[in-house]
């Protein structure tokens, strides 16, 4: 299988490389492609940039370039449930938008032509249904995505009117999934919680996680990517 690793930001790309130490380097059409093997899959890892423009132009492109059989979106989330905490791996079993409605006769998060909710790959989270019973670190929930880094208390009230399951928010889960969606490709999106809006201690939790994350934070990731 071919796989495709997208992350927003450089910092969350050079965590993900040490996944695949043996790569190659490449420019194409403004973007830079790292090209190795995890396991006994071919991965293509770039950086699709932060917020939901970004995210979805970027995957777009990178999908026609690489034409990967799968597409997984990791990196960091912020919390926005009292179920995770910092460190934890939440693998999406949904993503949606939390500030997107185009009007009468559509809800609140449904893109128009789109649904609501963009499923994962089913086969994926099998496996990670299977981890998650030997990695209480690891677990399954739904994704919000917006145009807005979260800080406050109020903002998370306000996603969890839209979806009150959600227990991450991020700028790109469901712009990757829509651009997947768009495409006919599977998606999957495995994200550690960096930081919990609304402690008044965010920004500097987000801030401090990159330099103190221990090496095994991706070590999930791996793991699912072995059994794939």
């Amino acid at each position: 299988m071919k796989i495709a690793i997208v992350a927003a930001m450089d910092k969350e790309v050079r965590l993900l490389l040490e996944l695949m130490p043996c790569h190659s380097v490449r420019e194409a059409e403004g973007q830079t492609i790292y090209e190795g093997r995890i396991g006994r899959h071919d991965v293509v890892l770039s950086k699709c940039g932060i917020g939901k423009v970004n995210s979805a132009l970027r995957t777009n492109r990178l999908i026609h370039m690489c034409q990967p059989d799968l597409v997984i979106n990791s990196g960091v989330a912020g919390g926005a449930d009292a179920s995770v905490r910092i460190g934890t791996v939440l693998a999406a079993d949904s993503a949606g938008y939390h500030d997107v409605w185009c009007g009468p006769g559509t809800e609140p998060g449904e893109a128009d032509g789109f649904p609501r909710l963009f499923l994962p790959y089913t086969k994926g989270m099998e496996i990670v249904a299977r981890l998650a019973e030997q990695n209480p670190e690891l677990m399954t929930g739904m994704i919000a995505t917006g145009d807005r880094f979260i800080t406050t208390p109020e903002e998370i009230r306000a996603i969890k009117e839209v979806y009150p399951q959600a227990r991450a928010c991020d700028m790109e889960s469901a712009s990757i999934a829509h651009a997947c969606a768009a495409n006919g490709v599977p998606f999957m999106v495995v994200r550690v919680v960096s930081d919990t809006p609304g402690s008044g201690e965010n920004i500097s939790q987000y801030e401090n996680f990159f330099s103190e994350a221990p090496e095994k934070t991706f070590r999930l990731l791996k793991e699912l990517l072995e059994l794939l």
